[in-house]
């Protein structure tokens, strides 16, 4: 039977993809300032015992790796939370705490170390946490603590290699990353452990002053698994009933931490699994048991029963790891994505009158992509929420709130959404960073005081305006050296200009305003000029007699060695972005090359311009190294639309209408348009991985316009002149031109150089 929701659950995913053909939509991820002064976001909010001061709440962003390694948190961490809390948020929440050690092996490793901070089994930990708790009220800001009961069978499979033991799970489930693996059904008795383990931890929370417990409760982690009948299918015991785990274990919080401390629960509406996949639900093994997903009204009567039991607050989302983008909006996703979801939410609880057990109504707190003030505080004042989740827009920039209080608003440093620092990081084994902001992490490397005045004034020459120049520039500038910044074109943002064009590109359009704006403010208040469209060779920069000479000179674009390459109707992908008319008159396009740029390419010819388009690809892995929140939106909207990706595939001839491609068929090649299953990190060996045969067969597909995206060298050529002659006695080469890789290293790269030099 359909539900009154299901209708509206379906229009809403299904707009996620093509949301920005609304102009409206698409204006509110602008950072403006109209609604300045913000008094929505600027008010009070009493929940239960504790008054937070605004409506703003940091999001829990896990703390991967920035903690000692038996648990306790670190300077690192403290550092960390401390900056937030001097920006002015009202509320901070740590990333997840498990309470299962011991019982889910996925949050242990061996020799009981663990990746996670941790609160439970040891006093040794408290005083970690006392001193966030203690930091961030100095400044004003509540601490929440977020426990999980575990990560279940979205936690690592290596368990079963160096434990020898099974992950664990509601039911017998796949494992998110190997579905060759089962996960194990987690025992009665130790469900119950993890409850007691709640109510202990959240004991020794409050008595550590952290100012309320979080429940981890959505994306499909343990606590999902046991409360949503697509993960739990038991069919006896006191679990079998797949509410009671979750309604336990907050009243046995509830027992432990008495009636006035705040409970929040974070909750999925819907994991939109069979709203995503559609008819995938009933043809792909690893799918096919989670078609029975709790419905947006069983959500809606799971939360009125968690009220009924303690819980204080909510916030809502959707999603899980098996369509990642969903929980981890890229910067692809629409500005506020999740605000329809809220505004359900806080509509239910509103008509059917339910307050929490201090009498109260329950707030509803908004998630997903909010780091834009106007709409941020439309949202309050529309009432689709009582309050506003920021999670990577505090990475980006800890000061927003104090910032967006005091109307600077273009003084933002905006989130960008590409999630190379946040989330990427961690998966491939470091912690929590930033693409826009090299501070984030590092809070215990840089206290600011790596910002003083040098002691020698310095002429110094920074060659190429992308980010890694322009940043190094404007640094240097602040620390009081004579800069000069060279850009050979007319402005500054390197490959951020091409980057920005696609419509869902929107959060790079803001870091290229942010960039001018601190570029401008520097060039009126420091020794900084900045000279445009002038290529900069050896003579010059020697007749400059500069101190220092930093090269950010950026790529050069690499060709496929093809026949037929140089045709006029082949152009590369960022030369297409610059200048959209290239595509003019093409119907059929060839994109050569899968990686971020090639598919972010395609999207946009497809989807703005209409045109046909396939991509050819010689790896197996489509957007190898991606974070997969961004990888799996980007290869699933492409699939809707009709985009064929042909992987273990080369260009072999261009010829006047078509390319001629040599392209593996065998059925070992992996299904270039899997999303719910991740690739995994390359120092990470899958056991049940099918060696790829070949079978290669000539295939002739019709292009009227070829786009190479097939990757890119180091532009280094001026650095290395400059380092044969000793034009200057200092040289650096920097982004780019030093290595071809993210964002993340060129903005670090010139933070760390130019706060030293």
């Amino acid at each position: 039977m359909t539900g009154k929701y299901d209708e509206r659950m379906k229009a809403v995913v299904e707009k996620f993809g093509t949301w920005y053909e609304d102009k409206a939509r698409l204006d509110d991820g602008i950072i403006t300032s109209k609604l300045h002064p913000y008094t929505s976001i600027f008010s009070p909010l009493q929940v239960n015992g504790v008054k937070i001061k605004n409506r703003l709440v940091m999001g829990p962003m896990g703390n991967i790796s920035m903690a000692e390694e038996t648990g306790r948190p670190n300077t690192k961490m403290i550092q960390y939370f401390t900056e937030r809390a001097k920006g002015g948020v009202g509320l901070i929440t740590s990333g997840l705490i498990p309470i299962s050690h011991g019982i889910d092996p996925t949050v242990t490793e061996l020799g009981g170390l663990s990746y996670f901070p941790r609160i439970d089994a040891s006093r040794t930990r408290f005083a970690g946490w006392r001193d966030i708790a203690e930091r961030c009220h100095g400044y004003g800001a509540k601490f929440f603590i977020q426990l999980t009961p575990g990560l279940g069978r979205v936690g690592s499979p290596e368990c079963l290699v160096n434990k020898f033991k099974l992950p664990v799970s509601a039911s017998w489930n796949p494992n998110f990353y190997l579905p060759s693996i089962p996960c194990r059904p987690l025992s009665g008795r130790m469900a119950w452990k993890i409850i007691k383990n709640a109510g202990q931890a959240s004991s020794d929370a409050k008595a550590a002053l952290i100012d309320g417990v979080y429940l981890h409760g959505h994306e499909g982690y343990l606590l999902e698994q046991m409360t949503n009948p697509a993960f739990n299918r038991r069919s006896f015991g006191a679990f079998s009933d797949w509410q009671r785990f979750g309604i336990e274990l907050v009243k046995e919080i509830r027992k432990r931490v008495g009636k006035s401390y705040p409970v929040m629960y974070r909750i999925d509406l819907s994991l939109a699994l069979n709203e995503t996949y559609g008819e995938r639900m009933n043809t792909v093994k690893s799918l096919r048991k989670f078609k029975n997903e709790r419905t947006v009204e069983q959500s809606l009567e799971y939360m009125a029963a968690l009220v009924g039991a303690g819980v204080d607050m909510f916030d809502v989302d959707l999603g899980c790891y098996d369509n990642w983008w969903l929980p981890h909006p890229p910067g692809f996703m629409a500005p506020g994505c999740f605000l329809e979801i809220s505004k359900i939410t806080k509509d239910y609880f509103e008509e059917h009158k339910i307050r929490s057990n201090a009498g109260m109504d329950v707030p509803v707190v908004a998630v997903g992509k909010l780091g834009y003030p106007d709409l941020a505080e439309q949202a309050l004042r529309d009432r689709k929420c009582d309050m506003i989740m920021l999670a990577r827009p505090l990475l980006a920039d800890p000061q927003w709130p104090n910032k967006v209080y005091a109307g600077a608003i273009d003084q933002i440093c905006p989130c960008i959404g590409d999630q190379e620092g946040c989330i990427n990081e961690f998966v491939d084994g470091g912690h929590p960073q930033c693409t826009v902001n090299p501070r984030t992490g590092h809070e215990d490397i840089y206290n600011g005081s790596e910002m003083r005045p040098s002691r020698t004034v310095k002429s110094i020459a920074v060659v190429g305006g992308g980010p890694a120049g322009a940043n190094a520039a404007m640094i240097a500038a602040h620390r009081g050296h004579n800069v000069t910044l060279f850009e050979k074109r007319e402005e500054i943002g390197g490959m951020l200009i091409p980057g920005s064009r696609p419509a869902i590109k929107f959060d790079i359009l803001n870091y290229r305003a942010y960039l001018k704006t601190m570029l401008a403010e520097t060039i009126k208040n420091y020794k900084l000029k900045a000279e445009y469209g002038r290529e900069i060779n050896l003579d010059l920069l020697r007749a400059g007699h500069y101190d220092a000479i930093i090269c950010a000179t950026g790529t050069v674009q690499r060709k496929p060695p093809a026949q037929g390459i140089d045709a006029p109707h082949v152009v590369w992908a960022v030369d297409l972005l610059r200048d959209p008319s290239l595509a003019d008159g093409a119907k059929d396009v060839v994109i050569i090359g899968a990686g971020s740029v090639g598919c972010e390419t395609a999207y946009y010819l497809v989807h703005e311009k209409k045109k046909k388009v396939k991509i050819v690809e010689m790896l197996p892995e489509i957007m190898k190294g991606v974070c997969t929140s961004n990888r799996g939106f980007l290869i699933h909207y492409l699939e809707k639309m009709g985009v064929e990706l042909l992987n273990c595939s080369k260009l072999k001839e261009v010829g006047d209408k078509e390319v001629l491609v040599e392209q593996n068929v065998s059925k070992t090649v992996p299904d270039p348009y899997v999303t719910w299953t991740p690739l995994l990190p390359e120092n990470i060996e899958n056991p049940f991985a099918k060696k790829i045969k070949d079978e290669f067969q000539s295939r002739t597909i019709k292009a009227d316009l070829v786009v190479i995206s097939a990757g890119a060298r180091p532009g280094d050529e001026l650095y290395y002149e400059c380092l044969a002659a000793n034009v200057a006695p200092e040289l650096y080469n920097i982004g780019d031109s030093f290595a071809c890789g993210r964002l993340l290293e060129a903005v670090r790269a010139a933070y760390q150089l130019a706060t030293v030099i």
